[in-house]
């Protein structure tokens, strides 16, 4: 039960002492967006909010309440796909997710109208808490801040690195890896920050776990003595959107 001001960090070391255990080298560290985003206070009532003339337009077109339809769009760049069943927006990073990444599970208030919004710079949130980790513990760690989100031809939601310090975000494959065959692979690029957070979103769950974050070990090969470009170096080009 995170709140405004309160340390990520300290939490995690205390839990890891708890279990007789620290962090090591080349330990990843997968925390859920929601409790960064509450020790950053970026809780939002809706019954608050002023709401445009395009709020209300797209709340008639889809069915909802025009305070959300006005947080959608003042945390977005467009609203690209607008239904009853879904509104995809472009978030203002760049990531593009169903109601920019805005939600009421797992937020106290949340039957009343209080939302809770992403942090402001994700990248910038995983690179501090990296810092102050590294700096207590004396290791080098990765450390990704994940959301779930959908996916356009798939059903069912995955863990996503939003922000993303010290670990590989895409390995690239092209020119240099093979085949069992020896053919020189062409247009191979792993997503590995993604991966991890899918797979560490799986022993953090969705619903009422309380599992915020998780440890990954056996990755070590993808983690960096820098902080790297960050999750949204993963993003793929407006130029080479194929559905915009």
């Amino acid at each position: 039960m995170f709140a405004a001001g309160m340390s990520i960090a300290q939490a995690i070391c205390a839990s890891l002492a708890g279990e007789g255990d620290r962090l090591r080298d080349g330990d990843i560290l997968v925390v859920a967006q929601k409790i960064v985003s509450k020790v950053e206070g970026r809780t939002r009532d809706l019954v608050a909010l002023m709401t445009s003339e395009e709020a209300h337009e797209l709340a008639r077109a889809t069915g909802r309440d025009p305070e959300m339809m006005q947080a959608i769009l003042e945390e977005s760049s467009q609203v690209l796909r607008c239904t009853p069943a879904a509104v995809i927006a472009a978030h203002r990073t760049g990531h593009v997710l169903a109601n920019a990444g805005i939600d009421a599970s797992n937020v106290e208030g949340g039957e009343a109208g209080r939302v809770l919004l992403w942090p402001l710079e994700p990248d910038a949130s995983a690179r501090a808490l990296r810092g102050e980790l590294q700096k207590a513990c004396k290791v080098r760690i990765g450390v990704v801040v994940a959301d779930s989100m959908g996916r356009a031809w798939r059903i069912g939601t995955l863990g996503h690195a939003i922000g993303c310090a010290g670990l590989t975000v895409l390995e690239d494959r092209r020119g240099r890896g093979q085949d069992l065959y020896g053919r020189t692979l062409q247009a191979t690029v792993i997503g590995i920050a993604d991966s991890v957070a899918a797979m560490a979103a799986l022993a953090m769950g969705e619903g009422a776990e309380g599992t915020p974050v998780a440890l990954v070990r056996g990755c070590e090969r993808w983690v960096t003595e820098a902080d790297g470009p960050g999750a949204v170096s993963g993003l793929r080009p407006i130029e080479q959107d194929m559905f915009r």
